[in-house]
């Protein structure tokens, strides 16, 4: 309604002009300057043009203000203008993740940013949009991810949410609050340096703890126990002679350490944490013994398939005893014929001597 009125108080007047008591004719009243007065309003001002948005802007109003903000920018309008269309992106946009994706609309004003020809109030404000959309959309994911529930669409907007991909369960913190796929005797805090009174020894506990401890939620004083226990073991095998310095003793504790570090292993440590495998009986076991089924059946694949590639049939070879082998002047060659050339040229022989295994050929 108010529309309306404004629209008939705008057009041209043709009302006659009054004349007063002294016959002087009175100027027609500029509707403009008495809209007040007539419809009882505020004085007219730039912010009663802007339009509200109670419900935030569609994706189309929000893709005509991107435009409208790159326009002005590179026709470098007054800065008054640019904070004007900042401004009403920054009260009537409800971001959403899906929202700002559709419309690009966070890309157009974080290049605002970086433009060094605009006012520094214009780059001010356009880095408090951007966080604050940044800060609302975080907070979104962080309470889908709690109730388990799809992002909120934009408001207005004609596009549906997709399901994303299903998230990835977090890892079950440990005893100590410690995300496990980062834990480590440092960060454990455990006392490795006083395990025993030899820094070599304690340095290898050190090494058996961190391959212990990945991906556990066990507390650090049973893992420590049972990495100084393997480490004891170690020691006490035959070929260590109880040196730490002894090659057997480094090369265990490398190949233990190695095999608990295996991601594609995991069992290998819930079994020995678990007290499947004591700490003796893993110091004593071989490589092949501490391999998990899968990567058993993969050796046997990969083996029974190297057996049926070695026994393809190969290309048979002809012993002469008229060949002469250039090196060592035995006359025991086998040799293959092939045609490597045009057809009209005589084939290529490949020799190799069976007695000093000498390869060589000729035409």
């Amino acid at each position: 309604m108010w529309s309306r009125r404004l629209s008939e108080w705008l057009k041209p007047t043709t009302r006659p002009t009054t004349i007063d008591s002294s016959r002087r004719l009175i100027p027609a009243v500029d509707p403009l300057t008495s809209l007040d007065t007539h419809l009882s309003l505020t004085p007219l001002t730039p912010p009663f043009f802007q339009p509200n948005y109670p419900y935030g802007m569609d994706r189309r109003e929000i893709l005509s203000k991107g435009a409208a903000l790159q326009k002005a920018i590179s026709a470098r309008e007054p800065t008054s203008t640019i904070i004007n269309i900042l401004n009403d992106l920054k009260v009537n946009v409800k971001p959403t993740e899906e929202l700002l994706r559709a419309t690009g609309i966070g890309k157009v004003v974080n290049k605002v940013k970086g433009i060094n020809t605009v006012d520094p109030s214009v780059q001010q404000l356009a880095s408090e949009i951007i966080s604050r959309w940044r800060h609302v959309v975080n907070e979104q994911k962080m309470a889908n991810s709690g109730a388990g529930t799809p992002t909120p669409n934009g408001a207005r907007s004609n596009g549906t949410s997709s399901p994303g991909p299903p998230a990835k369960p977090a890892p079950k913190p440990s005893s100590s609050g410690i995300d496990p796929t980062k834990r480590n005797w440092k960060v454990d805090k455990a006392p490795r340096d006083e395990a025993t009174s030899d820094t070599s020894r304690n340095n290898c506990v050190g090494l058996l703890y961190d391959g212990l401890c990945l991906g556990s939620t066990q507390p650090m004083t049973e893992i420590f126990d049972i990495a100084k226990a393997i480490e004891a073991a170690v020691l006490a095998l035959p070929d260590a002679n109880n040196s730490p310095a002894a090659p057997a003793y480094k090369e265990k504790i490398r190949s233990l350490f190695q095999n608990l570090k295996n991601k594609s292993n995991p069992k290998l440590r819930t079994r020995i944490l678990s007290g499947e495998i004591s700490p003796k009986r893993f110091a004593n076991m071989s490589p092949d013994e501490m391999k998990s089924q899968e990567q058993r059946d993969e050796d046997a694949r990969m083996q029974k398939e190297n057996l049926n590639n070695a026994m393809t049939p190969q290309e048979a070879q002809s012993v002469s005893s008229s060949i002469e082998c250039p090196k060592c002047h035995k006359k025991s060659v086998t040799y293959t014929q092939a045609q490597t050339r045009s057809a009209d040229e005589p084939m290529t022989n490949f020799c190799e001597c069976q007695n000093c295994s000498y390869r060589w050929k000729f035409s």
